[in-house]
């Protein structure tokens, strides 16, 4: 009788352990502030300055839905935790990635305010080789000066955006630049001779 009521107690304590393993619920709160943290990483720029960051943390939320998809719960809920870290990681490299931005879009414009001096100079030793090319060097010089004052005025706020201006900016230089160096080469036109 003994064996029997022991065997009934086992019997019972693994139904009862069945149950609650069949009635396993989905991470929900794991999932929440993993896509909360996914969102603040985004809102801070992440997408932008920290791409690699987020790629990792967003693989992380791809494997962790998944697993809930598949029913493994307990695994989806350590995979959400180590997403909301990666995603977190990825928020605090914004500002890595937003410094290094803004170094090189300075560099560039330096670069580019260099470049520009160095044509600007060309411009007066063969001024009078440019005729027909003076309307066209006037809209040029007017809309490079422009686009590098919005360059500089885009850097605080769009690192990446003034970045990819100066490169714009900088096949208008490299343009005048070839321009320039086939004008001085070419031989100067003897001035025409008047009939007397």
């Amino acid at each position: 009788m003994k064996h029997f009521k022991y065997s009934v107690s086992v019997i019972m304590v693994l139904a009862l352990a069945l149950v609650f393993i069949g009635c396993a619920k989905p991470p929900e709160a794991e999932q929440k502030a993993a896509q909360a943290a996914m969102a603040a990483a985004v809102a801070a720029g992440a997408d932008k300055y920290a791409v690699a960051d987020l790629q990792a943390a967003k693989k992380l939320w791809e494997a962790a839905e998944a697993q809930v998809k598949d029913k493994k719960y307990k695994e989806a809920k350590q995979v959400y935790v180590d997403a909301k870290a990666a995603f977190e990681k990825a928020a605090v490299a914004v500002a890595a990635g937003k410094k290094a931005a803004t170094d090189e879009a300075n560099v560039a414009i330096a670069a580019l305010e260099e470049g520009w001096k160095g044509i600007e100079d060309s411009v007066k030793k063969i001024e009078k080789k440019m005729k027909d090319q003076k309307e066209a060097w006037e809209a040029d010089a007017k809309s490079f000066v422009d686009g590098l004052k919005a360059s500089k005025e885009m850097i605080a706020a769009d690192p990446l955006g003034a970045k990819t201006k100066a490169g714009e900016l900088k096949a208008v230089v490299e343009k005048w630049d070839a321009a320039f160096k086939e004008m001085a080469a070419a031989p100067a036109k003897p001035e025409p001779k008047k009939k007397k």
